[in-house]
């Protein structure tokens, strides 16, 4: 049902009416131009070869289910008969692609044409035996089954689903609930892409404003990194569904508009309270839909992005606390360059400057990959990639989310060195409200189970190797550089400043918390100069995957004895390091502040931005261009606090943490807040339930734990002290 009975679109009311302004005209004028020059629209040549490779597509199917159902012993009417459609989603569907984008693609076939039998075997080696046709690629054992493969140049990625029909008639509606009917799980997933895409363009108010600001939030998304479903960041759909619910909104806002709305609503939104654009139905089916109340795995997810379409999914499930918290940094960066642009004081391309990722941290990840073959090394990637997440869970799991990573979204590649494949993860600390006594965790049993369930690939072959090892961000390697050439030390402190800007403090929970002066949130080496220094040492085992089982079995000699250091890197103590263990200096990730008030009272994120000079003021921190709002804007962040506070909002989650992050009084009556012991219970059984046990030589807890070696060992350690030290003389 596209709108409610009041007229409008979406769960809830508008937030604003308003429309355009000649200054908005304008700047839209300037987005336009922006994405053009960007080269994110085809040429009309590409999309007529689009439509000319669709239909050889739909040809190649119709010819092909004729032959299926010929060789199911069908007779020659029913074979006359014999139908399947071509449709397609994503990106091409919702007219947001760019010049060489793939193409989303669904068959749709009668129920005799099954998945593993026809689609994977006949169809697949009709397409082999096409000219046109090139890097044919068959997935059938991915959660959503694929064929993968080049028609006339044109990427294509091919799903399926079988329906109940016996002929699938030319004028077939997807939109029905009822094609979903005695079809498996994997058909039900293939029909949902569809599903969902059709729906989204009923659900929004103006399908031009919704294209325009979509293609230029997935523009942003990946220039900025947080553009990535399987790392943990967001993925198409997942833009899709929250610049929607952005127009929704703002029904009669340009795109212009829509764009420093999103950035406002999103750097402000109460995770994990869901995004979604419809009310979640139930449905005739009994299918499962997402439903925290209901399911355990349900309340954990970070930030709910929920699918139109029945059955209703969280879309975002793959977010974790780290990802969650540099997306949220991000947006409130680009609200701050919205105002800025607005006032003239900025431009578009400030917003898309490029994330600059190999100079935030002090210390890195790098998780090496190689293989013996180009198809080895394709197929080896997709599962190495696919696994990525789990490490980064896993380190917020046996840390209690002390210890938290950003993955870097692509691969790099040495030139040097051909069937390598790299990839690499910022560390940093969660800084927490008071500075407390020093926590030892032991991460070679993470790191080394991690490369254990990555070796376990069912089909990996010979070569098929990993190694993850540390490295510091001066001995960053020279190729993952543009051009390769590392940017010299002046030009990095330059850019770092020009980046600066003053902002709301986002912490690692994802909400809103007190100002913290006028500190650079791009240079974590400055804040931690000027925030006292919280000690941070990292022990790392830097071995290849050979070496992992011995490890595991208790019988490699990796011990060490604690080290200390003290910021900026001066030991303080003894060292007693093998050759293969890396040292870190883990540093905490800058502006990471409690999200509660300076009086001890429950924040909402949105006081804190309006009340943000007050704060200040009231803590003897001299106000660094405060955000100043409108009449106007005050009384939309009031509709959104106001909505998300509603109490008819039956799917509100609780939220993670004690009750004063990021809840105001009304939200509290509606949510279920835990306690601080109870929340790491349930972050221990959602990570028991999602990850496989994982085996420590020393737990982080002082509880002993029973050893199956013979051999004695000392636990590798991250010791990570949190009493301040002395501030450097100015």
């Amino acid at each position: 049902m596209a709108k409610s009975n009041t007229g409008y679109l979406g769960v809830s009311e508008p937030i604003s009416l308003s429309g355009p302004t000649e200054k908005d005209v304008v700047q839209t004028a300037e987005v336009e131009k922006f994405l053009a020059d960007a080269g994110l629209y085809e040429s009309q040549e590409e999309a007529v070869s689009r439509e000319e490779v669709l239909g050889k597509l739909d040809q190649t199917v119709k010819t092909w289910i004729k032959k299926a159902t010929r060789v199911s012993g069908y007779g020659d009417q029913f074979v006359h008969e014999a139908n399947a459609k071509i449709f397609t989603f994503g990106s091409y569907r919702l007219g947001v692609h760019g010049p060489g984008a793939d193409i989303d693609t669904l068959c749709v076939g009668p129920r005799h044409a099954t998945r593993n039998d026809y689609f994977f075997r006949c169809l697949h080696d009709m397409l082999a035996e096409m000219p046109e046709v090139s890097e044919l690629h068959p997935v059938p054992d991915a959660h959503v089954p694929v064929l993968g493969f080049k028609l006339c140049g044109v990427s294509i990625d091919l799903l399926y689903a079988n329906l109940a029909h016996v002929v699938i008639p030319d004028d077939l509606d997807l939109s029905q609930d009822s094609i979903l009917h005695n079809v498996d799980e994997q058909a039900v997933r293939s029909l949902n892409g569809c599903r969902v895409t059709d729906q989204i363009l009923r659900l929004v108010p103006n399908i031009p404003s919704f294209r325009t600001t979509l293609r230029f939030m997935r523009y942003w998304g990946k220039r900025r990194g947080v553009y990535s479903n399987v790392m943990g960041f967001l993925g198409g759909i997942n833009w899709a569904i929250l610049v929607a619910r952005i127009c929704q909104l703002y029904p009669n806002a340009s795109p212009s508009m829509l764009i420093s709305r999103f950035f406002r609503v999103y750097s402000q939104w109460k995770w994990p309270n869901p995004v979604t654009l419809c009310h979640i139905e139930e449905g005739p089916l009994g299918l499962p839909v997402w439903d925290p109340r209901r399911n355990f795995r349900d309340r954990g997810h970070q930030m709910p992005i929920i699918t139109p379409a029945y059955p209703c999914m969280n879309s975002s499930y793959n977010v974790s606390t780290s990802t969650r918290y540099v997306m949220i940094q991000e947006f409130t960066r680009g609200y701050e360059i919205c105002q800025a642009i607005d006032e003239n004081r900025a431009t578009w391309d400030d917003l898309f400057e490029p994330y600059p990722f190999f100079e935030l941290y002090k210390n890195y990840l790098e998780v090496g990959i190689t293989a013996r073959s180009e198809d080895d090394l394709r197929n080896w990637k997709g599962w190495v990639e696919s696994r990525l997440r789990t490490l980064v869970l896993k380190f917020e799991r046996y840390t209690h989310e002390m210890l938290l990573a950003h993955p870097h979204p692509r691969d790099f590649s040495d030139g040097s060195r051909p069937l390598h494949s790299f990839y690499f993860m910022g560390l940093w600390r969660k800084q927490t409200a008071q500075p407390q006594e020093a926590e030892q965790f032991d991460i070679r049993g993470i790191v080394n189970e991690f490369k254990s369930a990555v070796l376990a690939y069912a089909h990996r072959r010979e070569g098929m190797d990993i190694e993850v090892s540390h490295v510091k961000r001066k001995d960053i390697p020279l190729f993952v550089f543009p051009g390769g050439v590392r940017p010299p030390r002046s030009s990095r402190t330059a850019a770092r400043s020009s980046r600066t800007v003053s902002r709301n403090v986002v912490t690692a929970d994802g909400q809103v918390g007190n100002p913290l002066g006028a500190e650079s949130w791009s240079d974590p080496q400055s804040a931690l100069d000027h925030s006292g220094g919280y000690q941070s040492t990292l022990l790392v085992p830097s071995v290849s995957s050979k070496e992992t089982p011995s490890i595991l079995n208790g019988h490699s000699n990796l011990h060490t004895e604690s080290v200390e250091h003290e910021h900026p890197g001066h030991l303080l103590g003894s060292t007693s390091t093998p050759g293969n263990i890396a040292v870190l200096d883990v540093v905490t990730q800058p502006n990471s502040m409690p999200s509660t008030s300076s009086n001890g009272a429950p924040t909402n994120g949105l006081d804190i931005c309006l009340n943000n000079s007050l704060h200040r003021e009231a803590e003897g921190i001299p106000a660094n261009n405060p955000v100043n709002f409108a009449p106007a804007v005050v009384d939309e962040l009031d509709e959104l606090a106001s909505y998300q506070a509603k109490p008819d909002n039956k799917y509100v989650l609780p939220v993670h943490g004690s009750s004063s992050e990021g809840c105001s009084g009304r939200t509290l009556e509606q949510t279920c807040n835990l306690s601080s012991h109870d929340n790491n219970n349930h972050l221990k059984r959602k990570a028991e339930e999602e990850l496989e046990p994982l085996e420590l030589a020393g737990p982080p807890v002082g509880a002993t734990r029973a050893s199956t070696s013979t051999v004695q060992r000392k636990p590798l350690r991250l010791r990570l002290s949190t009493v301040p030290q002395p501030k450097q003389a100015e």
